[in-house]
């Protein structure tokens, strides 16, 4: 790790919106861990630990628990670390088991961010009501 791409807790929690206790909270929880931390133990985060925050982050508001959240990351982590193994071969359950749960969550979120855009609807709909009555 490279002293110039980390970035303390407080950078990062003002770079990801997130409060240092919930990045506290996701290390604790495996979810996202620092990639180093300093002498004195506190937390070092690189670009890509920030980016996999952003992810969460970007999970969040469609209600996903952060077990799902961290098996997302994880699948996505296999994907990530190579082109698809030969059928049979050294990894490939690992990864066709990866792919299952990234398709799997993909499918749910889409079904999340159309709920979540129903009630957006239903909410807009509430404030036109509410301007009309006002006029």
């Amino acid at each position: 790790m490279s002293e110039g791409a980390v970035r303390k807790v407080g950078e990062v929690a003002e770079a990801t919106g997130l409060s240092i206790r919930t990045l506290r909270h996701y290390d604790e929880l495996g979810v996202v861990t620092p990639s180093g931390h300093t002498a004195g133990g506190f937390r070092l985060y690189t670009d890509d630990d920030v980016e996999r925050l952003l992810l969460v982050r970007r999970m969040k508001p469609l209600g996903f628990s952060l077990e799902r959240m961290k098996q997302f990351l994880q699948a996505t982590d296999v994907l990530a670390a190579g082109r698809r193994p030969a059928e049979g071969a050294a990894g490939s359950e690992e990864w066709r088991a990866a792919r299952a749960t990234v398709e799997e969550i993909h499918r749910e979120a889409e079904a999340r961010y159309r709920d979540l855009q129903k009630h957006l609807d239903y909410g807009a709909e509430f404030l036109k009501l509410v301007r009309e009555r006002l006029d």
